[in-house]
Formats: C-alpha cells, structure tokens, sequence
C-alpha cells in the first residue's frame, strides 16, 4: 500500500469516528432533552403559561465532486417561552433561544443553510447588539371592533417572520421542511429578534400586517431600518381552507452594492398560498423576486410542493412533505441554485415527533463547476 493510499485510509477512518460521535452526542443530546424539558407547556395560572420546543438533528451530506467534503454533524435548538395573557387583550411575550452546535450549516458549500433553525452561533451577540439568548420581548394590545374586526399594536423586539410570508404547509423549521429555501423566502431578507412594532388589522378573510424594525447590523456591519406589509385572504370552499399574501418590504440604503463601493436599500415582494385539497392532500407555492442594487445572492424564487397527511396509510398524525425550490441568481457567483426536499414525519404522541428528511442540492456557480450534492438528516422534535 502506497504512503498517499494509507494517508487517505487513515483520514476516512478518521473520519468515520467523528462522524459516530456525532450521532452519540446527538443521541445523547436527545436523552437530555427528554429529561429537562416538560411534557407538556405549564399553565401557572390562568394568565401565565411557559411552553416551547427542543429539536436536535444529526445531518450527513454527500458532495459530488469539489466544494465540501463528505461529513455528519448535529446540532441543538431550545427555544423556551412565557406568555402572559389577560383575555387576549393584553398579551406579553418571552422567548429565549439556547443552541449546541451548529450541524452542517457552517461546512456546507451550498448557498443555502440545511436547517434554518437557530442554532449555537445563531443566538449569540443577535445583530450585532452584544445581546445573546434572549430573542423575543414584547407587548400586544388588542382591540376588538363590531363584529369579527380586531386592531392589534405590538411592540418591542420581535420577529418579523412571526407576521410576515407564513404558510401552513412550508414555515416550520421544527417540524416541516429543513432547507431554508422552503420555510422562508430567501428573497424577502426578514429580520428576526431585533426593536420594532407591528400593526395588525383582522377582518372576516381578510387581514393586513404592517412591521418596521430597526436591526443592528447587517452582513455589512451597518445597522439599518426595515420595513414590510402583508395582505392575506383566507377562504374556506368545498376543497377545504386555503389562503394567499402578498408581501412587500424594503430597507433603508445600509447595504453595499457588488463594487462595495455604495450603499443601496433592499426591495422585495412575495406571493405565498397554501391550499388544501380535501382531507388529505395539501400545496402551497412561493413566488418572490428582490432587486439587486445590493449584492444579493438570489433575485428570484420560485418554490412549491405537497403537503400529504398520514389517514390513508393508517397514521393520521403523520405527514409526508415534498418540496421544490428554484432560485435565481443575484449579482454573486451564483449563477442558481435548486433544492429538492422530502421528509416524513413520524408523531409519536403530542409532544415528540421523529422526522427523516433528504435534500438534493445544486448550485450553479458562475465561471466555476456547479456544486452538488444530497443531505440526510434525522430530526427529533418535542413541543411543550
């Protein structure tokens, strides 16, 4: 055996030990999670309640020819909160983020992270506040109108992806699909866990969000002030319940362009729909496209898929995701990027869920060879 065939064997050896220790420390991670976190959310009294959810995932990704390497990682997301609540009326909100590790996200070649979940680096020093673990803080008043008609203000540090591009079928990375790209639009930029208000307006099918945010900083080191709104219709018909937005949002001009030179705002706009279709199937598409004034890694998004619960095989509380996503290239070096997801989630009892996802992953890169490659991750899931 030559000395370059021998050094290779011993880093795949190697390797493969790091890779089986991961999926111990995720095992064990899961046993702790069993044991630490409630079975079930606890209602202190009539208006102070504590839940959340605890997800860890082990992940191994495949690369096909050069840009990463072949290699599993876990990681950990505990996301506790307390609510307040006086009839609706009055509500406060606490949300804290703990994370372990990172899984795959900093490795991986692609453009877009595998797990959008936050995790260990994600809840340290939050936009460049010096602020960790602590997410959400705010106050909502609710107004109540003749009728169905409700006016809500919030304020304090929110999340804008609490109000804006939701969808029933592709916005939950906890329990539906993994990859970015398919839980929320890449091209809207929504801000999360910084200062800013929101106004609510629900009326019959109809309601309307509007959410300013004033954000540390940015990727570029500059704070900067964002802004968005959303319209939605919701309507129930024979096939079951369905609704449709339209998203807008915009920043103030805090971002450089290719050159680095200049700062331009951002612009986005977003139509996302989820559809039932009788009792067991479900779709839902995205559609989003921002300009690229800035540097942007992605201009266009085109994404859907199918929502298919478990009755017809016998497990009505499960589910089967599937999920496409195209993006179109800004003014990086990505020319495009597709995504393909399937998961199936496997519900235990209320509280835990087991869920085993794969993604097929592409990016075409500009003037380079194209990166490609497949992820498999195994998700635990518990909700209390």
């Amino acid at each position: 055996m030559g000395k370059g065939t021998g050094s290779l064997h011993l880093h795949s050896q190697l390797r493969s030990v790091s890779e089986f220790a991961t999926e111990i420390g995720v095992a064990a991670v899961l046993a702790v999670m069993a044991a630490v976190t409630p079975a079930r959310a606890i209602d202190v009294n009539d208006k102070l309640s504590i839940n959340g959810v605890a997800a860890a995932a082990v992940q191994c990704q495949e690369i096909d020819g050069a840009g990463g390497r072949d290699e599993c990682r876990g990681g950990l997301s505990f996301q506790p909160e307390v609510s307040v609540n006086d009839e609706g009326d009055n509500s406060l909100f606490f949300k804290f983020g703990f994370g372990g590790d990172n899984g795959l996200n900093p490795v991986s070649p692609f453009a877009l992270a595998p797990w959008a979940v936050d995790l260990e680096d994600d809840v340290k020093d939050l936009n460049g506040r010096g602020r960790d673990h602590v997410l959400s803080a705010w106050y909502r008043r609710r107004f109540h109108f003749a009728g169905d008609g409700t006016l809500a203000f919030t304020g304090g540090l929110i999340d804008s992806t609490d109000y804006l591009d939701d969808n029933a079928f592709a916005n939950d990375e906890y329990a539906q699909f993994m990859n970015e790209a398919l839980v929320n639009a890449p091209t809207a930029f929504l801000p999360s866990y910084d200062w800013g208000g929101v106004v609510e307006l629900e009326r019959g099918p109809w309601s309307a969000r509007a959410v300013t945010m004033r954000v540390g900083a940015n990727d570029d080191g500059n704070g900067y002030t964002f802004y968005g709104g959303q319209i939605a219709f919701t309507s129930t018909t024979a096939l079951g319940e369905g609704t449709y937005r339209i998203v807008a949002a915009g920043t103030s001009d805090e971002f450089l362009d290719p050159t680095g030179a200049n700062r331009e705002g951002l612009r986005q706009f977003t139509v996302s729909a989820d559809q039932e279709l009788g009792k067991t199937f479900g779709v839902f598409v995205r559609l989003g496209r921002q300009n690229d004034a800035a540097a942007v890694t992605h201009s266009r998004l085109y994404s859907g898929g199918v929502n298919i619960k478990g009755g017809i095989w016998g497990r009505p509380d499960d589910n089967i995701g599937i999920g496409y996503a195209r993006l179109k290239g800004g003014n990086g070096e990505v020319r495009e990027s597709r995504v393909t997801e399937f998961y199936y989630r496997l519900v235990i009892n209320e509280h835990w869920a087991l869920t085993g996802d794969a993604q097929w992953l592409e990016d075409q890169i500009v003037g380079a060879p194209d990166i490609e490659g497949s992820i498999f991750s195994l998700r635990a899931t518990k909700e209390f």
